[in-house]
């Protein structure tokens, strides 16, 4: 139950890193839109999907590794500079990785490097000293202690990293998702009252007949998602420079028709 309750709560987390990202970059603020908690997993799985693939080949490279390294030594003795060089290795990387909570450098501000540097320092460290000691008798109660600090030092790191990758992910989608706008469908949003539009592209149109349902018409939109009691859409044209996007109540004072990208216009009426 531990497994699959942890497997859940990470899943939510990056969930809602990649949805707020996402919304953040149409200036939308995702608490707001009453996201639900299967709205946050599927997107979790698109913002763990690829971290859980890089992780469990690089741990399975390792084991490969080792395997064809102690088959090649043979029982040697590993040269005595080697536990040296590797100890220093892990202070740069750890060095690295824990320069990004103070200042941000050439280094350490590429996507995930900070924290997989942590992850690896600390590992090159453990291996290091597991080297320099071999020979000296180890408590085993010390043992587990330091292997438990090893194992939340870099799950923490490895956390770190994929909430760094679902908050890229979200904002890659939001951009893909500017780049496609004119391929998506059309949405027509149909108004009881006066919604006051005034973006850059979308066409408001007053009805005339004063027994219509609905006495206005708003053209050039896209619907980015339906969550809850609120739609969310885009002016077919957004851009991040002056785009803005709006929130709409999902009730029965508007209503939403879709039409295919490219189908034939006709004179927008009620």
């Amino acid at each position: 139950m531990a497994p699959t309750t942890l497997a859940t709560a990470l899943l939510f987390y990056f969930g809602w890193s990649h949805a707020y990202w996402f919304f953040d970059y149409f200036g939308v603020n995702s608490t707001v839109l009453g996201l639900t908690p299967s709205d946050y997993l599927m997107r979790g799985l698109d913002g763990l999907f690829v971290p859980l693939v890089v992780a469990a080949v690089l741990g399975l490279v390792a084991l490969w590794l080792r395997a064809v390294l102690a088959g090649r030594l043979g029982g040697r003795a590993l040269p005595p500079w080697f536990p040296v060089a590797l100890g220093g290795a892990g202070v740069l990387l750890c060095t690295n990785g824990l320069s990004r909570i103070l200042v941000v450098t050439p280094v350490n501000r590429p996507l995930a490097v900070a924290p997989v540097s942590l992850a690896a320092g600390i590992v090159s460290l453990t291996a290091a000293v597991r080297l320099a000691t071999a020979a000296q008798p180890r408590s085993e109660v010390l043992g587990l202690v330091e292997y438990g600090v090893i194992f939340l030092l870099v799950g923490l790191s490895l956390f770190w990293a994929a909430a760094d990758y679902s908050a890229a992910v979200g904002r890659s989608r939001a951009t893909q998702f500017v780049r496609e706008l004119p391929s998506h469908p059309e949405a027509i949003v149909y108004s009881e009252h006066s919604l006051n539009m005034r973006a850059r592209g979308v066409r408001g149109v007053s009805c005339r007949d004063p027994a219509a349902a609905y006495g206005y018409r708003y053209d050039g939109l896209a619907l980015v998602l339906q969550s809850d009691d609120q739609y969310v859409l885009l002016p077919k044209d957004w851009s991040p420079g002056d785009g803005v996007a709006m929130v709409l109540p999902r009730n029965d004072s508007v209503r939403l028709e879709f039409t295919r990208a490219g189908a034939v216009e006709l004179a927008p009426t009620c």
